[in-house]
């Protein structure tokens, strides 16, 4: 299985290193043909603005919109839920979200940087010790639409979401040291 991860900004060492644990060949991504060849792929926390530009600069935006319009299993975290959400409730004018995920977002909607907390998460289906969820100036997720399913909330909002083969987290898993939802996303949605 090779799993791709967006190198373009952001936390991205960070999931190939929990990819590499799981015995994955992880790549980093960062040209459409790089893309083209991953059975799936992780799109990491950053700065939603910053990957947007990188995305037109890279040439990836329509090829990743492509992919995962077409099925490509996509697991995005952080800054990589603001990228495939539908609507950016507080986006800047020329930030132009990919739209494959019937969410409304807020960035930093749990507070700036030194608003950044953990907090134990029930993960719907996860076995074991509840997940520990890393939020750093983590998007809200203020409307999830009716093909959302929510994994995980957090004070009343979801904070994990799947729709079809996306699954999305305000949080960041990467740095949890927990490496159960990766597992679990991989056994899912490629392995199955």
């Amino acid at each position: 299985m090779k799993v791709g991860v967006l190198a373009l900004q952001g936390a991205f060492r960070e999931h190939r290193e929990v990819l590499d644990a799981l015995g994955c060949e992880a790549i980093e991504v960062r040209l459409p043909e790089q893309l083209a060849s991953v059975d799936a792929l992780f799109l990491p926390g950053g700065e939603s603005t910053t990957i947007g530009k990188l995305l037109d600069s890279s040439g990836l935006r329509l090829p990743l919109r492509a992919r995962i319009a077409d099925g490509l299993p996509t697991f995005a975290t952080c800054a990589g839920l603001i990228v495939l959400a539908s609507e950016v409730l507080d986006g800047r004018p020329d930030q132009e979200p990919l739209a494959l995920l019937d969410v409304s977002v807020r960035r930093n909607g749990y507070g700036r940087q030194v608003a950044s907390f953990e907090a134990p998460l029930q993960v719907e289906g996860l076995a074991g010790a509840p997940f520990p969820g890393v939020f750093i100036r983590a998007p809200l997720i203020e409307r999830a639409g009716p093909g959302v399913d929510v994994l995980a909330g957090h004070d009343g909002a979801p904070v994990l979401i799947r729709q079809g083969r996306i699954w999305a987290a305000s949080f960041h898993p990467e740095l949890s040291g927990d490496l159960r939802l990766h597992q679990r996303f991989l056994q899912q949605e490629v392995a199955a």
